[in-house]
């Protein structure tokens, strides 16, 4: 059986030039390769530093698969902000061929 999220959700395609994008992967994860401008907010974080999401604008969630972005959409979405899952995550960033850099300065990679 198959089920559909009911959250909000976009190919990494699809997303937006000027984005908001939150990525919610753990620090080693994170160090490895990211997105050029996205912000780093791991999801076991999300909680205690959820009014760091801004409540003004659509707000993009990104993980490695997208099993975590999607918890953390649901999350926010609840608590009143707008979020939307980016479908595949950072592997599908990578497969995609966006930029991406390392906190250590060498070849990023999806860890």
């Amino acid at each position: 059986m198959i089920f559909k999220s009911p959250n909000p959700a976009v190919d990494v395609a699809a997303l937006p030039a000027d984005a908001y994008l939150i990525d919610v992967r753990e620090d080693d994860e994170w160090q490895a390769g990211h997105a050029p401008d996205a912000v780093h907010l791991p999801l076991s974080e999300l909680v205690v530093r959820m009014e760091e999401v801004p409540a003004d604008r659509d707000v993009y969630v990104i993980c490695k698969v997208g099993g975590r972005s999607e918890q953390a959409v649901r999350y926010l979405n609840q608590a009143g902000r707008t979020t939307v899952n980016v479908l595949g995550g950072m592997l599908a960033w990578q497969a995609a061929g966006k930029p991406m850099v390392s906190e250590s300065g060498g070849q990023p990679f999806v860890a």
